[in-house]
């Protein structure tokens, strides 16, 4: 076993332990990881290896210890941290945020409940669309057995301190999956068709652009896939690129909005209440449904 650790800064104010917190209670990643005694261990793909990372707090950032069953080469340590820095959005400005909730009485509770919490994403931006076209009018627990299914497809196992980790497929393993195939682990032919699209389409771009092109470009490529409504778009737009820029009002927002600020809202009303935050207003919905 080859190993190697990293220092990752991360933007003030930052405390693990509301990620870790919230990565326990994340019904589509669950059992995907291993959480103990402050650490979180996970397994992911980087440059096509397979790595794991135990992450750590370390002062205003992280410690992450990567493993590799070969030497870990400069370019797949640069990927895994790129990976894990993305995962725990250590790079987000949260003082913009932190100073539009601080003036707002009703929400300010929630900000100090979870002082510190950068968002948790998906590992990848394609991860979260394969879970948006999975769970689609489906329980939670058919989408769940079809994700372990695709986990199980190519052996992504590492096994760290006599614990076996699995990583979920990378583009390039998914994407050589026929059709046929993927409908097999969806348990679903429509589903298995969209998921072939969209894994063909993904090639007419890259996560760089999905992460910082402009907004409403992104949102009509990810649109523009097989299988992705709106829902779904926001959805990965929000938990899988981390673009906070508009946030969707349904039943969940309306629940948790209801329960912080202590009264029922319109979608009128709770539209306007999250134009106040602007650019971070699936910040400011994210934070709320994680402290419900």
């Amino acid at each position: 076993m080859f190993t190697e650790t990293i220092d990752l800064p991360a933007a003030p104010p930052f405390d693990l332990a509301p990620s870790l917190r919230f990565v326990c209670g994340f019904t589509p990643t669950s059992g995907e990881q291993a959480i103990r005694e402050g650490t979180l261990t996970k397994a992911l793909r980087a440059r096509g290896r397979t790595v794991v990372a135990q992450i750590v707090q370390a002062g205003s950032g992280v410690r992450v210890t990567l493993y590799g069953a070969e030497p870990l080469t400069s370019d797949v340590t640069e990927a895994a941290a790129d990976r894990v820095r993305f995962h725990l959005s250590l790079d987000d400005d949260l003082t913009g945020f932190y100073a539009l909730g601080r003036d707002d009485p009703g929400f300010a509770p929630v900000l100090d409940r979870l002082h510190g919490y950068h968002q948790v994403k998906f590992p990848t931006p394609l991860e979260n669309l394969v879970w948006a076209i999975l769970s689609q009018r489906t329980p939670i627990a058919a989408a769940a057995k079809a994700k372990r299914a695709m986990f199980g497809e190519f052996g992504n196992r590492l096994t760290v301190d006599g614990a076996e980790h699995t990583a979920f497929p990378d583009f390039d393993q998914l994407v050589s999956l026929p059709e046929r195939r993927l409908t097999e682990l969806a348990g679903n032919q429509r589903k298995g068709g969209h998921l072939h699209g969209a894994l063909l389409a993904w090639h007419e771009t890259d996560e760089e652009f999905l992460r910082t092109g402009p907004y409403e470009q992104v949102k009509d490529f990810l649109l523009g896939l097989p299988g992705v409504g709106p829902w779904s778009a926001n959805f990965v737009l929000i938990r899988g690129l981390g673009r906070m820029e508009e946030t969707p009002v349904e039943k969940a927002l309306l629940g948790a909005a209801s329960r912080a600020y202590g009264r029922t809202f319109t979608e009128a009303e709770l539209r306007k209440l999250a134009e106040r935050y602007g650019p971070w207003q699936g910040y400011w919905a994210h934070y709320l449904r994680a402290a419900a």
